[in-house]
């Protein structure tokens, strides 16, 4: 509820409104990242896909269900991008220690200079969007506000598909975020990434 000066409290938007709103903000919003990582990648020779996929291991080789966690999309999608970076010497397999099968996948020295390539058009356009969201504080809000997003929908888990587990006014789902729960440690991402599809 919302109090107008000098008058009596008219209703905020609907939880249902909001929710929907927010999820097309969001859709465009990717839209509109997918369509930039696309032309920062392309003068290094990659895909938007392949760049996040090979972002992701750049620090250390990964098992691909591990670089599919991290991104959040499926394992079999990454295999495919992962396969497409080894088949082009981008990347490679490593024996992984922890378990015979599940290989680590791993950057080449040609993977790291073709991500290396992306950084300047990176920066550029950090920068820009900086300015054009007012500061570095808003930026860092910005991502903030995203950032908090994504991990309630993390927390809510199958709970957010089918509606169950609706917390009663005034408490929280008792996966929220600021209670307690199951953190992950994780790479450093890459710059600007996608759905890995190649």
């Amino acid at each position: 509820m919302t109090e107008r000066r000098g008058g009596p409290r008219v209703p905020g938007p609907a939880p249902g409104a909001l929710l929907s709103d927010t999820a097309s903000t969001v859709f465009r919003l990717n839209a509109q990242f997918l369509a930039v990582a696309d032309r920062m990648a392309a003068p290094a020779g990659l895909t938007a896909a392949r760049s996040q996929v090979l972002g992701t291991v750049l620090t250390e080789p990964l098992p691909v269900s591990a670089v599919a966690r991290i991104v959040g999309i499926t394992r079999q999608s990454v295999q495919r991008v992962a396969d497409l970076l080894v088949d082009d010497g981008l990347a490679v397999y490593e024996p992984n220690p922890a378990h015979r099968r599940a290989k680590l996948l791993a950057a080449t020295d040609a993977g790291r200079v073709a991500i290396a390539d992306i950084g300047p058009g990176h920066a550029a356009l950090a920068s820009r969007l900086r300015d054009a969201l007012g500061g570095t504080e808003e930026f860092a809000a910005a991502l903030a506000t995203l950032t908090r997003l994504s991990e309630a929908l993390e927390a809510l888990g199958d709970d957010a598909a089918d509606g169950r587990g609706e917390a009663e006014e005034g408490k929280p789902h008792r996966n929220s975020p600021g209670t307690a729960r199951r953190t992950t440690t994780r790479p450093a991402r890459p710059p600007v990434g996608r759905p890995p599809s190649a």
